[in-house]
């Protein structure tokens, strides 16, 4: 019996838990399908994964694929996905079929990889954490939402407000001995390297190279950020010095105006006490990815 976690609400709940009881059923498969709650997820998943056998299937987004990754990583478990999400940048990365009947082939073959899991403090992220304007659009996206708005025209209109108010980050970073105090809009650090400009802008050739990559603007204003965002889709960011990157195993971050602060892990926001420790957990989670 197979343990699927199921988020109802991503994708815009396309799909139930009766559809991938035919999908797994058709390659042979019986699971055990376990619905999350907003209010309850940490703790549904938690028992989901005490109590499955080999494998936990997330389906759901980004999101939801991290939250059951933080509870699988360390543990002598594999994870698939289903990625119902609107982005799901994991799988994408992973080269997991987005096609819901082709990603249920794949956990069935059960061909694993092992891949790296960064955290913040104890807050596990398979794709990125950050700190400044992103969790800033988020929080208020969300507020939007809660209003009736809908997702994207509530990230547009968060976007453009908190774009426009122009708060930075004032924040000392420690790496490896070394320390940097710098003023930034955003402070984002990927597991893993990112492409930071051109048509693969976003995505990771690897997730499993053992390091953290910092990335932070710190020569321009929060309200210059379209413009970098433009440069770095065009192929110029790197002519124009956009970025600052660093690449580390594990970074402190210390910002002296504030005790705590909101950040953002895999798209959801936490209240989180400073300095925060970034640190990388090499090959710690076992995913399930097509053998090609």
């Amino acid at each position: 019996m197979l343990t699927v976690v199921l988020n109802p609400t991503s994708g815009g709940g396309k799909t139930d838990a009766q559809r991938l009881v035919e999908l797994f059923g058709a390659e042979g498969v019986q699971i055990k399908t376990v619905l999350l709650e907003p209010l309850n997820a940490s703790a549904i998943i938690r028992a989901a994964v005490d109590q499955a056998g080999d494998t936990v299937v997330a389906a759901g987004g980004d999101g939801t694929v991290s939250s059951v990754a933080a509870a699988v990583a360390g543990r002598n478990i594999a994870l698939g996905v289903l990625p119902f999400g609107t982005l799901n940048h994991f799988a994408k990365d992973l080269h997991i079929p987005l096609d819901a009947a082709q990603a249920v082939k794949t956990i069935v073959a059960r061909h694993l990889v092992a891949v790296d899991v960064g955290y913040v403090n104890d807050r596990a992220f398979i794709n990125n954490s950050s700190i400044g304007v992103y969790p800033d659009i988020v929080e208020l996206r969300e507020s939007l939402r809660s209003q009736g708005r809908r997702k994207w025209m509530a990230m547009a209109l968060a976007t453009a407000d908190v774009l426009k108010r122009g708060r930075d980050v004032f924040a000392r970073m420690e790496v490896e001995g070394r320390s940097t105090v710098t003023r930034t809009p955003f402070l984002f650090v990927g597991n893993n390297e990112y492409t930071i400009e051109g048509p693969r802008l976003g995505s990771r050739a690897r997730l499993n190279g053992g390091q953290l990559y910092a990335y932070l603007a710190p020569r321009v204003h929060t309200r210059d950020l379209p413009k970098i965002l433009l440069w770095a889709l065009l192929g110029r960011a790197t002519k124009h010095h956009a970025f600052a990157t660093i690449a580390a195993t594990e970074l402190w971050i210390e910002t002296p105006r504030s005790r705590v602060l909101p950040v953002a892990t895999d798209g959801e926001v936490t209240m989180l006490p400073t300095p925060l420790r970034y640190r990388v957990a090499p090959h710690s989670l076992n995913v399930i990815v097509p053998a090609a």
